[in-house]
């Protein structure tokens, strides 16, 4: 397994725990436990911010520019 495989599976897995965060934080019964796994929700998004840019950086995820035409399409789909 190299390193961009790696990493791979880092992004996947973070992002599967933020998944399961933002779920427990819906879910929260009272305001500590919302509390927690917010702040553990907001951790994860940050670790997984910081994989997606070391995978940016290194061309291993690469950002696509999209035409403001197909911008537009999906706003024009989604709106009203």
């Amino acid at each position: 397994m190299d390193d961009r495989q790696l990493m791979e599976n880092m992004l996947l897995l973070e992002k599967g725990a933020c998944d399961l965060l933002m779920h427990g934080t819906i879910e929260s019964s009272s305001p500590n436990v919302h509390h927690a796994f917010s702040s553990s929700l907001n951790s994860s998004l940050q670790m997984q911010e910081q994989i997606y840019e070391k995978m940016q950086e290194k061309g291993w995820y690469p950002a696509q520019q999209v035409d403001s035409q197909k911008i537009d399409a999906v706003k024009q789909k989604f709106c009203c």
